[in-house]
């Protein structure tokens, strides 16, 4: 249903079919963050379902890609900006489990000009990390970015 904008009119309302986030997409992963504003982190807690296997047993190393990379993505909101993945690297440690209990942990590391610096983990109900990663969001202006997109739609 679209909402009233202050002068009336009405605006569509936005859906979400981010893979990984996304509500209204149906192959969504549904990945639910915290916010910890104290320690500059977002937290995730998850069990990888069965369609995301890669091994038997095992999480397809896209998948952690994935969650490595939406997590370090969610810190936008934390730190009031709207960036994009410039660059992002995975170091797959150990094997990352399906349907066990999961935690991944997200901070910013470095802001320099419009790059910010991030670093995330996938760690195991014992602690152990299973998988890291590094990646550079560069901040944006969506509306210059995108204007051409929404222009079309």
């Amino acid at each position: 249903m679209p909402r009233r904008i202050a002068d009336g009119s009405k605006a569509p309302v936005k859906k979400n079919y981010c893979f990984g986030c996304g509500s209204d997409n149906p192959s969504s992963m549904r990945l639910k963050f915290t916010y910890d504003k104290k320690n500059g982190r977002v937290i995730c807690r998850l069990r990888l379902a069965p369609q995301f296997a890669g091994l038997p047993g095992y999480g397809h190393g896209g998948i952690i890609a994935t969650v490595l990379d939406e997590a370090m993505a969610k810190l936008n909101k934390l730190h009031g900006v709207t960036a994009v993945t410039g660059h992002l690297a995975v170091d797959y440690l150990r094997p990352v489990p399906l349907d066990e209990p999961l935690q991944i942990v997200a901070w910013e590391v470095d802001v320099k000009g419009r790059r910010r610096f991030r670093e995330g983990e996938i760690v195991n109900k014992r602690g152990k990390v299973l998988a890291s990663g590094t990646g550079v969001f560069i901040t944006i202006n969506p509306q210059k970015m995108f204007a051409k997109s929404v222009n079309e739609t």
